[in-house]
């Protein structure tokens, strides 16, 4: 095409003009100084608008480049780079999918620019954000480049330029809580705005200069400064500016330094109410001047006193009894406020005569508690009492309270006490004594244990064999002894009960109905009892009654808390009727067991360990006499097997009840 050509400038906007382009200026929004240049090359005329020239550091400024034609034929703009100072960062542009690099941002398509018909321009836009490293009050050059259908440009430094503004700061002084004591350390705070990190600030006290600090990334700035003398002073920060900021400084802040001071109260430790004492404040430089107010309790005492020679005193009368606590503040120009650590003082009414009384119960029982109580006139009265037994200290001092004071004491030893108590008053109360009185203490009478007794003894008997009597007395733990009676007749005598059980082996030597009982005595703590009377039958034997032996069959060994069998065989040369009673030593064990084909089986659990002495009683029946089996020993061991309900040695049972 006729107007394809390849263009290069390299002038900047002041030979722009000279060399035809028009450059204008103008003011924008919020008083931005905006810029333009126009200039055209060949049929195509170009115009670059910067929204605001002089920008300050974080504003956001548009680059714009307007594509025109003038003349045919059409042009199709296919790229446009958009050069920038590097400390501009790139934020935005009305042209998506841009090539974004530190000095230039460009785009590429296809923008069709018509010299009569629409589309007559195309606008490139590019938004900035200006930055913190950007040169201040130099003009930074902007450019374009471009290629199209038509051809390609080059434009450096075209414009327009842009300066940014040195930043404007502002420095204020945060107040310094007043006023100062000379000597003391206070810190200084300056804050800075548009201000760098590191950069300096001064600090001046009056046209003195007292340090530097410099600024944090805050903005922050301090400095530890510390008067040495007293005085009216004038505080002040300056920024001093940098390259890209300019200088600002703080008002000024009046402050007083005062003299370093320091105070002592006294006053007595004790005092009464209605009696004046003397409280005193000593301050110290001894050439301060001011005023000291004494305080009782953090309340005013009277108007501030005058300080001479660095003293202050008054008189004080305490009008009410307790704790205080005086202090005292010293307050004066030109000097810093002080004020005294507290002094304990102790107010107590003049000491008032008491009374003591005591009251006491008459009688006691060891190891249970009673009261004692000491009563005091006036009922105000403030102290503790010592309860006496005889010259004996009961306990520790117990304190008084509205006009009374208790104690609960247990006596462990029976017999006539003396009581007293003796009051030792607090300050204010003088001591007193109750007079003694007598408390009686005895043992306490324990009620004997309940106890039941119940007999057993067997349905049946014949003269001349001896037969089982048994008493059971409950509770188990009960000492003492049984008497078994035949009606009114003691059977032998009394019997100890052991685990609860008394025995006795008992021959009838008269036949009929004997009534049995047992009587148990009880030992200390336990009372007496007597049985239900059961009946025994007693018969002769019969002079054509056979003779009958009795076989006993017990396991030479058994295990503590597993069951084993007990069996007795008896034989006669004719039938036999009747029951066997198995014993433990002289202790039956269990009920008597009826004959069936002239055995009885009691299965028994041996709970005690040891030797146990076995033997079985035949009682004897119609046409049978009694007999008794030999003895047998069954050792019984310690618990710890299976469990299981082992039989012992029980030798050949199998043949018994054949």
């Amino acid at each position: 095409m006729s107007d394809k050509r390849v263009r290069w400038m390299a002038a900047g906007a002041a030979a722009a003009v000279a060399a035809g382009c028009a450059v204008a200026f103008g003011v924008g929004a919020a008083g931005a100084a905006s810029g333009s240049v126009t200039w055209d090359d060949g049929n195509s005329r170009f115009t670059r608008t910067v929204s605001n020239t002089t920008p300050n550091e974080g504003d956001i400024i548009t680059v714009s480049t307007k594509f025109e034609r003038t003349s045919t034929p059409v042009e199709w703009i296919q790229a446009v780079k958009d050069l920038h100072p590097s400390c501009l960062t790139y934020v935005s542009g009305n042209t998506s999918n841009p090539e974004i690099k530190p000095d230039y941002v460009r785009v590429t398509g296809n923008w069709d620019v018509y010299p009569n018909i629409n589309p007559k321009s195309r606008t490139f836009e590019f938004s900035y954000r200006v930055g913190a490293d950007c040169d201040r009050g130099v003009p930074l050059a902007t450019s374009m480049h471009y290629g199209g259908s038509l051809g390609s440009g080059t434009y450096s430094d075209k414009g327009p330029a842009i300066t940014v503004s040195k930043n404007v700061t502002t420095t204020t002084l945060a107040a310094v809580p007043g006023p100062v004591t000379s000597g003391q350390s206070v810190t200084l705070t300056a804050t800075v705005t548009k201000g760098a990190q590191g950069d300096s600030v001064d600090f001046f006290d009056g046209a003195t200069k007292v340090g530097s600090g410099a600024l944090n990334g805050s903005g922050v700035a301090t400095l530890t400064w510390t008067p040495t003398t007293s005085g009216a002073r004038s505080l002040q920060a300056k920024y001093l500016g940098t390259a890209k900021a300019n200088p600002s400084e703080s008002s000024q802040q009046p402050v007083s330094v005062v003299v370093q001071t320091s105070m002592t109260v006294s006053a007595p430790a004790t005092a009464l109410t209605g009696t004046a004492v003397t409280l005193s404040a000593n301050v110290t430089p001894s050439n301060a001047s001011g005023t000291v107010q004494f305080k009782d309790n953090g309340a005013n005492i009277g108007s501030p006193v005058a300080v001479t020679n660095g003293v202050a005193t008054t008189q004080y009368t305490f009008t009410t009894a307790g704790n205080r606590s005086i202090t005292a503040e010293f307050t004066g120009a030109g000097f810093a406020t002080a004020t005294s650590a507290p002094q304990p003082v102790a107010v107590n009414n003049p000491d008032v005569q008491t009374t003591a009384s005591l009251q006491v119960p008459s009688t006691a029982e060891t190891g249970t508690p009673v009261i004692l109580t000491a009563n005091l006139t006036p009922a105000n009265a403030s102290g503790s009492v010592q309860f006496k037994d005889g010259a004996s200290n009961i306990g520790s001092p117990v304190t008084v309270a509205s006009g009374k004071a208790q104690l609960s004491h247990t006596f462990t030893e029976a017999g006539n006490h003396s009581i007293s108590a003796v009051f030792t008053g607090s300050p204010g109360f003088l001591g007193s004594t109750a007079p003694a009185k007598s408390v009686i203490a005895t043992d306490p009478q324990v009620p004997d244990v309940q106890t039941d007794t119940a007999v057993t003894v067997p349905a049946t008997a014949q003269t001349g064999s001896a037969v089982a009597l048994s008493a059971a007395v409950s509770p188990a733990d009960v000492s003492g002894t049984v008497q078994f009676k035949d009606g009114n007749d003691n059977i032998g005598s009394s019997v100890s009960v052991v685990n609860g059980v008394a025995a006795l082996q008992h021959t009838f030597t008269e036949t009929g109905s004997h009534s049995i009982t047992a009587v148990f005595t009880g030992g200390a703590g336990f009372s007496g009892s007597t049985s239900t009377a059961q009946s025994v039958q007693v018969s002769d034997p019969a002079p054509g009654d056979v003779v009958t032996s009795t076989a006993l069959t017990a396991p030479a060994t058994a295990t503590q808390g597993q069951q084993i069998s007990l069996s007795a065989r008896v034989t006669s040369s004719g039938a036999l009727t009747g029951t066997v009673q198995f014993y433990d030593g002289a202790t039956p064990v269990g009920a008597a067991v009826a004959l069936e084909n002239g055995v009885a089986v009691l299965p028994h659990t041996f709970n005690a360990i040891g030797a146990h002495q076995i033997t079985a009683v035949y009682s004897g029946g119609t046409g049978s006499q009694a007999s008794t089996s030999a003895p047998q020993t069954v050792q019984v061991a310690a618990g710890g097997g299976d469990g299981g309900g082992g039989m012992g040695s029980l030798g050949s049972l199998s043949g018994f009840g054949s």
